[in-house]
């Protein structure tokens, strides 16, 4: 089976970055989303991600940079070439490729209710 590389920035809020680099098994249609389970599943059982696709209610949870392209990691397919996935930048850094994605208002209100 061929495989393409998969490029991930990766580490935890106030830490530099890096970026480590896995060869997935690729299929034609295979989505970033199943490049990412596989990498987890079969490579590295530390890579944090985010997603929810048998919950409609969360969904939009797997939203991640896919090539610089703010990207739903379930939709996106993986090119023959690969590709280099990023957490996004406009939201704080968790670990990996989670993001705190809960919008300022939602914040306010929870540190309102504990306060």
């Amino acid at each position: 089976m061929k495989s393409v590389p998969i490029k991930i920035q990766r580490g935890v809020k106030d830490e530099p970055a890096r970026t480590d680099s896995f060869d997935v098994p690729y299929s034609e249609g295979m989505s970033v989303l199943d490049a990412l389970i596989w990498i987890r599943d079969n490579s590295d059982p530390t890579l944090a991600f985010r997603y929810s696709c048998i919950n409609a209610n969360a969904c939009k949870e797997c939203v991640v940079l896919v090539d610089d392209k703010t990207e739903y990691a379930c939709t996106a397919r993986l090119a023959e070439h690969g590709v280099t996935v990023r957490p996004l930048k406009n939201k704080t850094l968790i670990r990996d490729l989670v993001t705190d994605t809960a919008p300022p208002k939602e914040k306010l209100e929870a540190a309102r209710l504990r306060g």
